[in-house]
């Protein structure tokens, strides 16, 4: 995304991320968006939804504010920005070959679910690889010349000089020999580049060029690592099973309810795996069904002892959690005061929310997430289950209401997806 002034010249390159012109409520992109005398930007109908629902008029991030309605005007500014972002955001969706039937263009900003990518970066393995073709090319042309002998004495002097000084200016020389070019003569000279050249060509060769792909060459190397593991152990103790769950007796799977799903998800076969689709989905208009890229399960508790686990390693932002039937269709996990989630916010943050209270709980993001609600005793905990179970945060839950398993997923990031796993018994 470029920016530049009417008048300006070279236009300026802005890194502008979906979450820099997000809103903290209902996690979509601003919507006539009004900033608060604290500072503070939402989507003017998430906080005119949000104060409905009995909030007193304060900002719902620093609580700023007071027992009077705030005025509310429109940024036009931030509106401006959030517009020319859609659209920039459309534009690359729209140059990006995706395969499959023709599509058409979304009608807004929080209907399609483009991902802006504004930098792109070569891996250091291709360039590796593209560095060693250079050489090889470079070693049968200083070979040619070698043997033509035909040219002026101080043209291959002066051609190698330079190729040498492009090839190895900002290149680790610890790569060549270290006699890099000592002879006085220039057949002697090119002798030794060639040499060198040759040396250079062998250790780029070892580190980046392989037999079939990166993924074919990955797979040979994780067998040969196995092989050579199972050579060394006899008794194959490192072939241990998973440890079983400690609330396995309380183990559920709970399936996604098709009535509650958002028009911005799709849902696996087996009603398991949720996913931010790539287009809106032209599911029929239900009162039940979510605004934004959320889901219920279609199973809700009022007593006894459940558990079940989240696997999250396939979604860079979600919210995991329970909350009742009755939650309002536009309104975001933990936001409200039925309903609780375990979040991650996909900037290296988790934290627990309720209410719109977060619990700021660290940076380390879990890839699996246990949560198991005990209405006997009125909790409801989260857990890091990948490595064991450690418990992250647990809330009081004392409610005279049904409670329903409950997932969100960022709804810019077409193909995150969050899928509940079947825990070890």
């Amino acid at each position: 995304m470029t920016m530049a002034g009417p008048d300006a010249g070279p236009a300026i390159p802005v890194w502008l991320a979906e979450d820099d012109l997000g809103c903290i409520i209902c996690h979509e992109l601003l919507a006539w968006p009004a900033t608060l005398p604290c500072g503070h930007s939402f989507c003017r109908n998430c906080l005119v939804g949000l104060w409905d629902a009995g909030r007193r008029w304060s900002c719902p991030t620093c609580r700023e504010g007071g027992t009077r309605p705030l005025q509310l005007r429109k940024n036009t500014m931030l509106q401006d920005l959030v517009d020319k972002y859609s659209r920039a955001a459309r534009e690359l969706e729209d140059r990006s070959p995706v395969p499959g039937p023709a599509r058409s263009p979304a009608p807004g900003p929080r209907c399609h679910t483009a991902q802006l990518r504004v930098v792109a970066q070569k891996s250091i393995t291709e360039v590796g690889r593209e560095l060693a073709e250079l050489v090889d090319q470079l070693v049968d042309t200083v070979g040619s010349l070698q043997s033509q002998r035909c040219l002026p004495e101080s043209e291959p002097d002066n051609e190698l000089r330079t190729l040498a000084s492009a090839l190895l200016d900002g290149v680790d020389l610890s790569l060549a020999s270290p006699k890099l070019v000592t002879s006085n003569t220039p057949e002697a000279k090119m002798r030794d580049f060639l040499h060198d050249l040759k040396e250079i060509q062998g250790k780029l060769r070892e580190n980046f060029t392989w037999k079939g792909t990166p993924e074919e060459q990955m797979q040979v190397d994780v067998s040969e690592a196995l092989s050579s593991s199972s050579s060394l152990v006899s008794d194959q103790s490192h072939l241990v099973p998973k440890r079983a769950s400690s609330f396995a007796q309380w183990a559920i799977s709970p399936a996604f309810d098709l009535g509650s799903l958002s028009c911005s998800l799709e849902v696996s076969e087996d009603h398991r795996t949720v996913t931010v689709s790539h287009y809106p989905q032209p599911y029929p208009w239900s009162p039940e069904r979510f605004a934004s890229c959320q889901v219920l399960s279609s199973q809700g508790f009022s007593s006894g002892q459940q558990y079940w686990e989240v696997d999250t390693q396939h979604c860079s932002h979600w919210a995991v959690g329970v909350a009742s039937r009755g939650m309002r269709r536009d309104q975001i996990l933990g936001r409200t005061s039925d309903s609780w989630c375990l979040e991650w916010n996909g900037a290296g943050q988790l934290s627990a929310w309720h209410m719109v209270k977060a619990a700021v709980l660290g940076s380390d993001r879990p890839s699996v997430v246990g949560i198991r609600l005990d209405l006997e005793e009125g909790k409801l905990a989260f857990y890091s289950v990948a490595d064991g179970e450690k418990l992250l945060y647990e809330y009081p839950v004392s409610v005279s209401f049904v409670l329903y398993p409950a997932f969100w997923l960022y709804g810019l990031y077409p193909g995150n997806s969050l899928t509940v796993r079947q825990v070890n018994l």
